[in-house]
């Protein structure tokens, strides 16, 4: 008989939010989860770092790699065979979406590189601006040309791998979104945060920025609701959910 359950998301968490706002909204996985909306597909969190099995590319539907407060340059074992993994994923055509580390992580897996940031930290609700690109691709086609999304890093995808396309950018940070292959994306924002997550992150930070000469309070007073670069998440789960109806029908 033919199985028809659907496979997995799967949400691979790499990285923990500050312990202030984990206690009350919860962690990065929570949020991608419900960000995803209502879909079918089952959601499971696997964690690399504690010894999760990553599982195979046919074994799930898609999978989202969350941002971390780790490094990808520092080359943690866990951080390598993650990305290894997501060189499988990628040449096996399940859908991919990489947040933050996990979008510098899939660059970097894919032959670019990942590295410092050479202005330092991009943090706050800022604009971007969509690629032509863009315009076609499955996840990012009908966006408005511009759009706020809420960042924090001080990393980035320095080099795209041979072959990606760069889909969204800004000033700043010149690839804010990529796609490597068919059905893989990075987002150097963050979909999944809203604005009382970002106020709380530029709250923890203060004292970083301050050192780097960038003023809290009005980035604080700058920060808004980011419905269109939220809603990512939901056009990923329905990327995700047909691809497993595509698998699970042949």
């Amino acid at each position: 008989m033919e199985n028809t359950s659907p496979r997995p998301l799967a949400i691979i968490k790499v990285g923990e939010t500050f312990d202030a706002l984990r206690d009350r909204r919860g962690d990065f996985e929570h949020w991608m989860a419900d960000g995803l909306g209502d879909t079918r597909l089952p959601v499971v969190v696997l964690d690399p770092r504690r010894g999760d099995a990553l599982p195979s590319p046919d074994q799930i539907s898609g999978a989202i790699v969350s941002g971390s407060h780790a490094m990808v340059s520092h080359r943690a074992p866990w951080s390598e065979a993650t990305g290894r993994w997501l060189a499988q994923l990628v040449a096996h055509g399940t859908p991919v979406l990489g947040i933050c580390f996990g979008h510098q992580l899939l660059a970097d897996a894919l032959g670019g590189e990942a590295g410092d940031h050479p202005g330092g930290m991009e943090i706050g609700t800022v604009e971007v601006e969509l690629q032509p690109e863009a315009a076609d691709d499955a996840l990012m086609a009908g966006l408005p040309a511009r759009f706020e999304a809420h960042v924090v890093h001080r990393q980035s995808a320095l080099q795209l791998p041979e072959g990606a396309v760069r889909l969204a950018g800004n000033a700043f940070e010149p690839t804010q979104a990529f796609r490597i292959g068919d059905q893989a994306w990075g987002l150097q924002f963050h979909p999944e945060f809203d604005a009382e997550i970002m106020r709380g992150y530029v709250d923890h930070l203060g004292d970083d920025l301050r050192g780097q000469g960038l003023d809290p309070a009005a980035l604080r007073d700058r920060v808004a609701p980011t419905a269109l670069a939220a809603g990512l998440l939901g056009r990923f789960a329905r990327i995700a959910e047909a691809h497993d109806a595509l698998a699970t029908a042949t």
